[in-house]
């Protein structure tokens, strides 16, 4: 077993593996040190909103922290509302409290099992691997660890290219949405906001603004100009385990064949809600994804990850309500288009957007824009200061479509080796060094929600404690 473990980061991932080691009874003691890097513990950017407004969008009976714990959010809430029900889409920040507990209760009980914690508010400035172990340094202070764990959850957000230096230094084009909900402190208020991305981000952003700025007008612009789909109001358990679907696919590893077989049975089975038959892909979709040849990954991102996305990650229908009833009211319109460039003309900043098929361009005047793209996983591109350390010494190697780094899908970070058809060929990692979470993405597709993650925290918990 690995005694002495680093986990870096200081989100819900982080977290939720912190909680699987200190909850066993393992051989020996075990030696943590926790890098949250500041802020919150536990709750992260996914979690730290306050707003009543911003919901979570998978019902509260599947978001427990433990995967041996299936009831665990439910009966958290329930202790101070036994109305809640185990099908209501509830606050995040009621998810951020209930975390915040779990992180407390596992700490009391590592210190009862004998466990040494150190939780550090700072960011690890840099790692080195090596074939029996991790050194860890933070300032001028470094650390030998027997293994480490990188649950870095998002990367620091970057403006898209065409933003120029001067709509950046205005300060009318903001990077980081979530800094600005927290304060929303613009005196007077903007009469013209346009928010870039249309997924569960944006929707956050524009409930949120919306409310509080009651006089504002919001252009939301995507390259389709749809909102993400919503929940039924009621749970719907699927009527089968779409085995013969799954089966197909793995038959058939290719894109355009996928959508073929995902379109007919949706078509057939007229007593099942096409979300059902999505739903049921969810647990096998990692394996579908590892079988996917890097070019036809590479289409799927091109072509299909819109659609994907909008049917995979919906609102809840409150949320959907909301959003008809903004439209409704004029103050939303929705915009095809995709951003080309983003100037400061005077004291307003005005985006081109890319010809469409008409060839006309296009142009936006906004008092603010904001980017509203969601996770950002291309650790090739990212000024986050531990991953371009590591990208740099080549101890990690990216992912060539900008899903994070090359893993193995147990978590050990892949190096050096060769790459061909964009799959690792020599299988060539760090038997101390591991990943959880949004940075496994290229590796198992779905790996950024609760669900998975709780999977992969039990699962790496495993490994760090076998004998």
């Amino acid at each position: 077993m690995f005694r002495r473990v680093a986990i870096i980061g200081g989100g819900a991932a982080a977290a939720t593996l912190l909680g699987e080691l200190l909850e066993r009874r393992s051989p020996q003691p075990l030696h943590l040190d926790w890098y949250t890097g500041g802020g919150t513990l536990a709750r992260g950017v996914a979690y730290g909103t306050r707003s009543e407004r911003h919901l979570l969008n998978v019902r509260a009976a599947s978001m427990s922290m433990f995967a041996g714990k299936p009831r665990g959010f439910l009966d958290f809430v329930q202790r101070d509302d036994p109305a809640i029900a185990g099908t209501d889409f509830l606050p995040r920040r009621r998810y951020g409290d209930y975390l915040e507990a779990e992180v407390a209760h596992a700490l009391e009980q590592g210190r009862t099992h004998g466990h040494d914690v150190n939780v550090i508010p700072f960011a690890v400035d840099a790692l080195v691997p090596e074939r029996d172990g991790v050194t860890v340094i933070h300032g001028e202070e470094s650390h030998q660890v027997d293994a480490a764990v990188l649950a870095l959850g998002t990367l620091p957000a970057r403006a898209l290219s065409g933003v120029s230096a001067a709509a950046l230094a205005s300060g009318r084009y903001v990077v980081d949405p979530w800094k600005l909900l927290a304060t929303a402190s613009m005196d007077p208020p903007p009469q013209k906001v346009v928010v870039i991305g249309l997924g569960l981000t944006a929707v956050d952003v524009l409930l949120e603004l919306s409310a509080q700025w009651p006089q504002t007008e919001f252009t939301a612009l995507s390259r389709h100009g749809l909102l993400p789909e919503a929940h039924l109001h009621a749970a719907a358990a699927p009527v089968g385990d779409s085995a013969e679907l799954i089966e197909a696919m793995h038959d058939a590893p290719d894109i355009r064949r996928w959508l073929h077989l995902l379109r007919e049975a949706i078509a057939q089975d007229h007593t099942t809600d096409w979300r059902t038959i999505i739903d049921s892909l969810r647990p096998h979709t990692p394996g579908l994804w590892r079988e996917l040849p890097g070019e036809q990954r590479a289409r799927f991102l091109r072509h299909a990850r819109w659609a994907w996305e909008r049917a995979r990650h919906r609102m809840p229908p409150q949320v959907r309500e909301m959003m008809a009833s903004l439209e409704q009211s004029g103050r939303l319109r929705r915009q095809r288009g995709r951003m080309q460039s983003v100037e400061l003309v005077d004291d307003a900043l005005q985006l081109t957007l890319a010809p469409s098929h008409t060839g006309q361009p296009q142009t936006l005047s906004a008092d603010l824009v904001i980017q509203t793209t969601g996770l950002d996983t291309d650790v090739r591109r990212t000024n986050d200061r531990l991953v371009s350390q590591l990208l740099t010494n080549a101890h990690i190697l990216p992912d060539p479509l900008g899903l994070g780094v090359l893993a193995s899908p147990d978590g050990h970070l892949l190096h050096g080796g060769r790459l061909h058809d964009g799959q690792h060929q020599d299988g060539s990692y760090w038997p101390h060094l591991f990943a959880l979470g949004s940075l496994l993405r290229g590796t198992l597709w779905e790996s950024t929600a609760m669900p998975e993650i709780r999977q992969q925290a039990r699962h790496l918990a495993d490994q760090l404690l076998a004998h």
